[in-house]
């Protein structure tokens, strides 16, 4: 009986083992189907997605319209990786609620254990660009020897203040800071500047000096990060260029009542009853308000640089920065690649148009402040992809920016770059994409080529080939009819001059 039963439930088995064993080769078969044809970044699905999982960390935007004086502008790259926070990622758990109801029977010591347990550790990454370490107590900062001491620190810990993370190339060149258990009694050392108010620790290393990361990596970090201390913070500035503390100076009086302090070079040993080192990071140009200390926005911050610069127009429109003239329209010029090859051209149609025109071009040597007032008494500013593009933060409410997209699919990084940050910024986008018959790359390549007939192709080969096809040696030459239509749509755009009875900002 039972060798009956057997003999009948073998073949069942096998036809079981060969059902599932017909399953696991249906899988590698699509899996391997899947990596061969379906990992490139245009297959299904969004391609500007695709690319950015594939590329990580090694994508970078070249914004090559500010370069960093002669030292070391090798190492720091004019570049925007473009991959986009998904969240936070934790160098060690962040800590986690408490639940309310433990239990009628949970005793004193059991929520004590378990507050133990969940205590904030002293550094965590507060996104997958930027890690804070925040401490209170007896706090000792050797800036020369880049050490902090902390009385009650149980472990040492090691921190880049750079909102980078996420880019191992940016970060090589961020200096590295440990924080230290306070050694007892005459082998800690001695404080010999006493300061009432916290320090705060960040780095203008990685790609600072390109306008975009001065903004992106710095400066939108440090606002969100200290705008809680209402002035009342010490900020120690490590890897210190003197020209660009210079250049940014009137937004660090803002935020601090005091000097900034050049901590690498400092042979004071700083004393603070709280510390903090790193920033906080958002997004891309921005910051998100429900994330945010005290719910401050990107809004807020262009006030702040309103304030900081002098600015003082507020709103832009039809009538210009007297109500009653012309609008104006801002130029960013270029030397290098993506240029206008024909600016004065362009100038011409849009004063046809209706604008009173201004071509300026955005450097290294460029007195920031000044600067920032032409870009305030614009109400339209266009230009090519670039850093220069970033000085729309400087726009009056309402203004509109047009970034010309080069030839060759680049509508991915132009988004995330400059079309998304707009509008929390109060500015009205618009898109030039630009044509390949607008394009220098016709002179480059035959007709055929695959640059010219197929991008997507070039970009599957990576960000190197991508960058040196469409970014490094591309220039426009704007079609004018075209332009002119776009520039009939800026004036749509603008918000109408102001009536003779409400007075102009």
């Amino acid at each position: 009986m039972k060798a009956s039963m057997r003999s009948r439930q073998e073949p069942r088995r096998v036809s079981n083992g060969v059902i599932i064993a017909a399953m696991l080769l249906s899988l590698c078969v699509l899996s391997i189907v899947k990596a061969r044809y379906c990992s490139t970044p245009f297959g299904p699905g969004k391609p500007e997605d695709q690319l950015q999982e594939q590329m990580n960390s090694s994508i970078r935007m070249e914004t090559d319209d500010e370069r960093v004086p002669a030292v070391n502008t090798a190492q720091e790259e004019e570049e925007e990786d473009v991959e986009e926070d998904t969240g936070p990622a934790t160098k060690e758990a962040a800590p986690a609620e408490v639940a309310a109801n433990t239990g009628s029977g949970a005793g004193k010591k059991d929520n004590k254990s378990a507050s133990k347990k969940k205590k904030k550790p002293t550094c965590f990454m507060t996104s997958k660009r930027s890690e804070r370490c925040e401490v209170a107590g007896d706090i000792r900062v050797v800036g020369n020897a880049s050490t902090i001491y902390i009385s009650g620190l149980d472990r040492e810990w090691t921190t880049k203040p750079y909102a980078r993370y996420h880019d191992p190339v940016a970060m090589s060149h961020v200096r590295e800071f440990t924080l230290k258990p306070l050694p007892s009694g005459a082998a800690a050392p001695a404080c010999t500047k006493n300061h009432s108010v916290p320090g705060f620790v960040f780095s203008n290393r990685g790609f600072s000096g390109n306008l975009y990361h001065d903004y992106t990596d710095v400066l939108f970090p440090l606002f969100l990060s200290t705008r809680k201390f209402k002035g009342d913070v010490q900020f120690l500035l490590s890897d210190l260029k003197p020209w660009w503390v210079a250049k940014f100076r009137p937004l660090f009086r803002q935020l601090s009542k005091y000097d900034v302090v050049d901590v690498n070079n400092d042979l004071e040993t700083h004393c603070f009853p709280r510390i903090v080192v790193g920033s906080d990071f958002h997004k891309d140009m921005g910051i998100i308000p429900s994330k945010a200390a005290g719910h401050v926005s990107t809004a807020d911050f262009k006030r702040v640089l309103r304030n900081a610069f002098g600015l003082e127009r507020a709103a832009a429109s039809r009538g210009g920065a007297t109500g009653d003239g012309k609008p104006r329209l801002l130029i960013i010029s270029r030397k290098n690649s993506r240029r206008f090859l024909n600016e004065r051209e362009m100038a011409a149609a849009a004063a046809e148009e209706g604008f009173e025109v201004r071509i300026a071009e955005p450097d290294q040597h460029t007195d920031m402040a000044t600067f920032a007032r032409l870009v305030n008494s614009a109400d339209a500013m266009i230009g090519v992809h670039g850093a220069g593009l970033t000085n729309m933060v400087f726009l009056p409410a309402g203004a509109v920016l047009v970034q010309v997209v080069p030839f060759g699919g680049l509508e991915w990084l132009t988004r995330v770059t400059f079309k998304e940050p707009a509008a929390d910024m109060e500015v009205r986008y618009m898109d030039y994409n630009v044509q390949l018959e607008e394009s220098s790359l016709l002179d480059q390549y035959p007709r055929g080529h695959q640059v010219l007939v197929d991008p997507y192709a070039v970009h599957k080969q990576g960000w190197d080939a991508l960058k040196a096809a469409y970014l490094d040696k591309q220039n426009v030459r704007l079609d004018l009819d075209r332009f002119r239509a776009t520039l009939r749509e800026v004036l749509a755009a603008l918000p109408p001059a102001p009536t003779s009875t409400t007075p102009a900002t």
